[in-house]
Protein backbone atom coordinates (compact mmCIF):
# COMPACT_ATOMS: atom_id res chain seq x y z
CA UNK A 1 0.00 0.00 0.00
CA UNK A 2 1.27 3.46 -0.99
CA UNK A 3 2.11 5.94 1.73
CA UNK A 4 -1.35 7.44 3.08
CA UNK A 5 -0.96 11.51 4.69
CA UNK A 6 -0.53 11.22 8.35
CA UNK A 7 -2.70 13.43 10.77
CA UNK A 8 -1.81 14.48 14.57
CA UNK A 9 -5.68 15.01 15.73
CA UNK A 10 -5.60 17.20 18.48
CA UNK A 11 -8.58 16.36 21.14
CA UNK A 12 -9.35 16.43 24.84
CA UNK A 13 -11.60 13.33 25.11
CA UNK A 14 -12.32 14.01 28.90
CA UNK A 15 -13.16 17.89 28.18
CA UNK A 16 -17.03 18.65 29.65
CA UNK A 17 -18.92 20.72 27.36
CA UNK A 18 -22.46 22.24 28.65
CA UNK A 19 -24.52 20.07 26.57
CA UNK A 20 -22.26 18.87 24.28
CA UNK A 21 -20.20 15.76 23.95
CA UNK A 22 -17.23 16.37 22.47
CA UNK A 23 -15.79 12.93 22.92
CA UNK A 24 -18.67 11.09 20.48
CA UNK A 25 -17.74 13.58 17.87
CA UNK A 26 -13.93 12.95 18.00
CA UNK A 27 -14.15 9.15 18.09
CA UNK A 28 -17.15 9.32 14.88
CA UNK A 29 -14.78 11.37 13.05
CA UNK A 30 -11.53 9.20 13.44
CA UNK A 31 -12.96 6.35 12.89
CA UNK A 32 -14.49 7.31 9.49
CA UNK A 33 -10.96 9.31 8.28
CA UNK A 34 -8.69 6.45 9.50
CA UNK A 35 -10.09 5.17 6.42
CA UNK A 36 -7.90 7.52 4.27
CA UNK A 37 -4.91 8.51 6.57
CA UNK A 38 -2.65 7.34 8.81
CA UNK A 39 -4.29 9.07 12.24
CA UNK A 40 -3.01 9.25 15.64
CA UNK A 41 -4.80 11.25 18.77
CA UNK A 42 -3.54 13.34 21.34
CA UNK A 43 -4.18 15.58 24.05
CA UNK A 44 -3.49 19.54 23.09
CA UNK A 45 -0.82 19.94 25.42
CA UNK A 46 0.84 17.28 23.97
CA UNK A 47 0.57 18.28 20.06
CA UNK A 48 3.81 20.52 20.03
CA UNK A 49 6.01 18.13 21.45
CA UNK A 50 4.44 14.91 18.77
CA UNK A 51 3.69 17.36 15.72
CA UNK A 52 7.21 16.89 13.82
CA UNK A 53 6.30 13.51 13.11
CA UNK A 54 2.76 13.76 11.30
CA UNK A 55 2.17 15.70 7.54
CA UNK A 56 -0.21 17.77 9.42
CA UNK A 57 -2.03 18.70 12.74
CA UNK A 58 -5.96 18.75 12.92
CA UNK A 59 -7.47 20.95 16.04
CA UNK A 60 -10.79 19.71 16.74
CA UNK A 61 -12.63 19.38 19.90
CA UNK A 62 -10.05 20.32 22.33
CA UNK A 63 -11.81 22.59 24.43
CA UNK A 64 -11.28 26.90 25.05
CA UNK A 65 -7.70 27.02 24.62
CA UNK A 66 -8.21 29.88 27.01
CA UNK A 67 -7.45 26.81 29.71
CA UNK A 68 -3.75 26.60 28.28
CA UNK A 69 -3.55 29.75 26.58
CA UNK A 70 0.19 29.66 27.44
CA UNK A 71 1.01 26.07 25.65
CA UNK A 72 -1.51 26.84 23.29
CA UNK A 73 0.49 30.22 22.11
CA UNK A 74 3.87 28.11 22.08
CA UNK A 75 2.13 25.67 19.50
CA UNK A 76 1.27 28.26 17.59
CA UNK A 77 4.76 29.86 17.36
CA UNK A 78 6.53 26.37 16.84
CA UNK A 79 4.09 25.37 14.28
CA UNK A 80 4.66 28.71 12.30
CA UNK A 81 8.04 28.67 12.54
CA UNK A 82 8.66 25.36 11.60
CA UNK A 83 6.37 25.29 8.89
CA UNK A 84 3.60 23.09 10.16
CA UNK A 85 0.34 22.07 8.23
CA UNK A 86 -2.26 23.02 10.78
CA UNK A 87 -5.96 22.46 10.27
CA UNK A 88 -7.82 24.63 9.91
CA UNK A 89 -4.66 27.39 8.87
CA UNK A 90 -3.33 29.51 11.53
CA UNK A 91 -4.01 32.38 9.62
CA UNK A 92 -7.91 32.51 10.82
CA UNK A 93 -9.26 35.83 11.23
CA UNK A 94 -12.08 35.32 14.18
CA UNK A 95 -12.40 33.25 17.24
CA UNK A 96 -8.54 31.45 16.23
CA UNK A 97 -6.99 35.20 16.93
CA UNK A 98 -9.76 36.24 19.56
CA UNK A 99 -12.52 38.52 20.15
CA UNK A 100 -10.97 41.58 18.45
CA UNK A 101 -13.26 41.10 14.95
CA UNK A 102 -16.21 41.67 16.64
CA UNK A 103 -15.45 44.83 17.13
CA UNK A 104 -13.60 45.16 13.68
CA UNK A 105 -17.03 43.66 12.15
CA UNK A 106 -18.84 46.68 14.13
CA UNK A 107 -16.84 49.52 13.03
CA UNK A 108 -17.13 47.81 9.35
CA UNK A 109 -21.00 47.55 9.01
CA UNK A 110 -21.17 44.49 9.33
CA UNK A 111 -24.60 42.61 10.22
CA UNK A 112 -23.42 41.86 14.22
CA UNK A 113 -23.98 42.50 17.23
CA UNK A 114 -22.94 46.02 18.38
CA UNK A 115 -19.96 45.22 20.09
CA UNK A 116 -17.83 48.28 22.09
CA UNK A 117 -14.63 47.74 24.17
CA UNK A 118 -14.38 51.36 25.62
CA UNK A 119 -16.88 53.53 27.93
CA UNK A 120 -16.46 56.62 25.63
CA UNK A 121 -18.30 53.92 23.03
CA UNK A 122 -21.34 53.41 25.00
CA UNK A 123 -23.20 55.49 22.88
CA UNK A 124 -22.42 53.62 19.73
CA UNK A 125 -24.88 50.81 21.85
CA UNK A 126 -28.61 50.59 21.25
CA UNK A 127 -31.04 50.67 24.26
CA UNK A 128 -31.44 47.60 26.11
CA UNK A 129 -32.74 46.54 29.74
CA UNK A 130 -29.36 44.72 29.61
CA UNK A 131 -26.00 44.65 28.70
CA UNK A 132 -23.70 41.41 28.00
CA UNK A 133 -20.18 41.97 29.11
CA UNK A 134 -17.77 39.23 28.18
CA UNK A 135 -13.66 38.61 27.88
CA UNK A 136 -12.34 39.19 25.07
CA UNK A 137 -10.54 35.65 24.98
CA UNK A 138 -13.80 34.01 26.43
CA UNK A 139 -15.62 30.95 24.93
CA UNK A 140 -18.37 28.72 26.13
CA UNK A 141 -19.77 31.45 27.94
CA UNK A 142 -16.92 31.69 31.06
CA UNK A 143 -16.97 34.89 32.57
CA UNK A 144 -19.96 36.11 31.17
CA UNK A 145 -22.27 38.72 33.22
CA UNK A 146 -25.10 41.07 32.32
CA UNK A 147 -25.18 44.56 34.05
CA UNK A 148 -27.82 47.26 33.28
CA UNK A 149 -26.74 50.29 31.38
CA UNK A 150 -26.36 52.56 34.65
CA UNK A 151 -23.48 50.35 35.95
CA UNK A 152 -21.50 50.00 32.62
CA UNK A 153 -19.35 52.96 33.78
CA UNK A 154 -18.05 51.26 36.25
CA UNK A 155 -17.26 47.36 35.53
CA UNK A 156 -13.42 46.96 35.09
CA UNK A 157 -13.46 47.43 30.87
CA UNK A 158 -9.67 45.47 30.87
CA UNK A 159 -9.89 42.82 28.02
CA UNK A 160 -13.35 42.84 27.80
CA UNK A 161 -16.51 43.50 25.20
CA UNK A 162 -19.92 44.75 25.66
CA UNK A 163 -23.13 44.14 23.59
CA UNK A 164 -27.00 44.74 24.21
CA UNK A 165 -28.20 41.86 25.03
CA UNK A 166 -30.32 40.99 22.34
CA UNK A 167 -34.16 40.06 23.10
CA UNK A 168 -33.76 36.99 19.93
CA UNK A 169 -36.43 34.47 18.39
CA UNK A 170 -33.97 31.57 17.94
CA UNK A 171 -29.93 30.87 17.05
CA UNK A 172 -29.00 29.40 14.48
CA UNK A 173 -25.80 28.17 12.78
CA UNK A 174 -24.42 27.52 9.61
CA UNK A 175 -21.27 24.85 9.12
CA UNK A 176 -18.57 25.29 6.07
CA UNK A 177 -15.97 22.75 4.60
CA UNK A 178 -13.77 25.15 3.48
CA UNK A 179 -16.13 27.92 1.62
CA UNK A 180 -19.07 24.87 0.59
CA UNK A 181 -21.65 25.01 2.99
CA UNK A 182 -22.23 21.83 4.72
CA UNK A 183 -26.06 22.34 6.49
CA UNK A 184 -27.91 24.80 9.08
CA UNK A 185 -29.02 24.13 12.58
CA UNK A 186 -31.18 26.00 15.02
CA UNK A 187 -32.38 25.93 18.82
CA UNK A 188 -35.87 26.64 18.74
CA UNK A 189 -36.02 27.73 22.58
CA UNK A 190 -32.94 30.65 22.99
CA UNK A 191 -32.49 29.26 26.55
CA UNK A 192 -31.77 25.72 25.03
CA UNK A 193 -28.83 26.63 23.11
CA UNK A 194 -27.94 23.09 22.34
CA UNK A 195 -30.96 21.70 21.94
CA UNK A 196 -31.20 21.71 18.02
CA UNK A 197 -33.18 20.72 15.36
CA UNK A 198 -32.29 20.64 11.35
CA UNK A 199 -32.71 24.50 9.93
CA UNK A 200 -33.66 24.90 6.25
CA UNK A 201 -31.57 28.21 5.27
CA UNK A 202 -33.34 30.52 2.99
CA UNK A 203 -30.88 31.88 0.07
CA UNK A 204 -30.66 35.29 2.09
CA UNK A 205 -29.75 32.80 5.22
CA UNK A 206 -26.56 31.71 3.30
CA UNK A 207 -25.88 34.85 1.15
CA UNK A 208 -25.49 35.97 5.36
CA UNK A 209 -23.49 33.57 6.62
CA UNK A 210 -21.14 33.12 3.28
CA UNK A 211 -20.41 36.96 3.48
CA UNK A 212 -18.52 35.62 7.00
CA UNK A 213 -17.01 32.98 5.53
CA UNK A 214 -15.51 34.76 2.41
CA UNK A 215 -14.16 37.74 5.22
CA UNK A 216 -12.11 35.34 7.37
CA UNK A 217 -10.54 34.42 3.75
CA UNK A 218 -9.57 30.93 4.78
CA UNK A 219 -8.42 28.86 1.85
CA UNK A 220 -9.18 25.60 4.40
CA UNK A 221 -11.21 24.42 7.03
CA UNK A 222 -14.24 23.84 8.93
CA UNK A 223 -16.02 27.11 10.25
CA UNK A 224 -19.44 27.59 12.09
CA UNK A 225 -21.36 30.81 11.45
CA UNK A 226 -23.76 31.62 15.16
CA UNK A 227 -26.29 34.14 14.17
CA UNK A 228 -29.37 35.10 15.75
CA UNK A 229 -32.55 36.11 14.87
CA UNK A 230 -33.61 39.72 15.72
CA UNK A 231 -36.87 40.75 16.72
CA UNK A 232 -37.07 42.08 12.98
CA UNK A 233 -36.28 39.21 11.15
CA UNK A 234 -32.80 39.65 10.57
CA UNK A 235 -29.33 37.79 11.20
CA UNK A 236 -27.22 39.27 13.56
CA UNK A 237 -23.51 37.35 14.01
CA UNK A 238 -23.05 36.11 17.56
CA UNK A 239 -20.14 34.11 16.79
CA UNK A 240 -17.70 32.88 14.07
CA UNK A 241 -15.55 30.35 15.40
CA UNK A 242 -12.77 29.24 13.10
CA UNK A 243 -10.75 27.25 15.85
CA UNK A 244 -12.14 24.17 16.67
CA UNK A 245 -16.16 24.55 16.13
CA UNK A 246 -18.43 21.93 17.53
CA UNK A 247 -20.42 20.26 14.77
CA UNK A 248 -23.21 18.49 16.36
CA UNK A 249 -23.32 15.45 14.46
CA UNK A 250 -25.96 14.12 16.90
CA UNK A 251 -28.24 16.06 15.84
CA UNK A 252 -27.98 15.79 11.94
CA UNK A 253 -29.09 12.94 10.10
CA UNK A 254 -26.39 9.79 8.26
CA UNK A 255 -26.60 11.05 5.07
CA UNK A 256 -25.14 14.73 6.20
CA UNK A 257 -22.80 13.40 8.49
CA UNK A 258 -21.92 11.18 5.90
CA UNK A 259 -21.26 14.21 3.26
CA UNK A 260 -19.45 16.20 6.35
CA UNK A 261 -17.05 13.24 6.30
CA UNK A 262 -16.86 13.11 3.10
CA UNK A 263 -15.63 17.17 2.44
CA UNK A 264 -13.95 16.87 5.46
CA UNK A 265 -11.84 14.20 4.10
CA UNK A 266 -11.64 15.72 0.66
CA UNK A 267 -10.49 19.32 1.97
CA UNK A 268 -7.92 17.36 3.67
CA UNK A 269 -6.20 15.82 0.63
CA UNK A 270 -6.10 19.37 -0.73
CA UNK A 271 -4.96 20.91 2.24
CA UNK A 272 -2.11 18.26 1.91
CA UNK A 273 -1.62 18.60 -1.23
Amino acid sequence: MPDRPSLLYVTDLAYQARGRRYCDEDILLTSRLRAEFDLALCHPLDARALMAGFDAVVVRNSGPVLHYRDEYARFREQALADGVRVYNPLTGRADMAGKQYLLDLTEAGYPVIPTVDRPGDLDRLPDSAAYAVKPKAGADSIGLAFHPRAELAGIDWTDVLVQPRIDLRYEVSFYFVDDAFQYALYAPDPDRRWVLEPYRPSEADLAFARRFVAWNTLDHGIQRVDACRSPDGGLLLVELEDLNPYLSLDRVDVGTTDRLVRAMADSLHRFLG
